[in-house]
């Protein structure tokens, strides 16, 4: 009849913000599996990593199905989310950041499969942000969720440029059309 239930039991419409954040979530996690793959076949070591994020976009969703404002405190401590993920984001991010050289130009999605298919992740990570800050704002969502899918965003790009810098794919850049 068009109503699905949070984890609290609170029926709600499929159209509601919750389960628009969740579908986008579930999407970022499908992105970053086939980024994933892709990664594998190169042999790329940080395929582990991706592995652990969708996991934590597991947690994400936990939390954004468990709206603050119908949650018990049984429901709030099994579906709580710590700033820790944030942290070891912005972990990574450093670290991959000071292998690769400095950014010039803005850079299009491009960079071989792997780079391609992080940065469509990217974009992804970007839409779920803006599903889930309505959340947050609401006070129906932890704000280390929105953090944390802000912070992934920027390692998506960072690892991107990685993957095609490993692989030797030039990253495409804009250039300016001539009026």
């Amino acid at each position: 009849k068009g109503f699905s239930s949070t984890f609290t039991g609170e029926r709600r419409p499929k159209g509601d913000r919750i389960f628009e954040a969740l579908g986008a979530t579930d999407e970022l996690s499908s992105a970053i599996g086939l980024a994933g793959e892709f990664s594998s076949e190169k042999g790329h070591t940080f395929v582990d990593q991706l592995h652990k994020v969708q996991c934590m976009l597991q947690d994400v969703g936990s939390n954004l199905a468990t709206p603050l404002s119908s949650a018990r405190e049984a429901h709030r401590k099994r579906t709580s989310f710590s700033e820790r993920p944030v942290l070891e984001l912005e972990q990574w991010i450093d670290s991959y950041s000071e292998q690769l050289p400095p950014l010039r130009a803005f850079i299009l999605p491009s960079g071989g499969r792997s780079s391609a298919a992080l940065h469509f992740s990217r974009a992804v990570c970007r839409r779920a942000e803006r599903c889930v800050v309505p959340l947050v704002q609401a006070g129906e969502a932890d704000p280390n969720v929105a953090k944390y899918l802000n912070r992934l965003s920027d390692y998506l790009f960072v690892l991107a440029r990685y993957a095609a810098m490993k692989e030797g794919k030039e990253e495409k850049i804009y250039i300016k059309p001539e009026p």
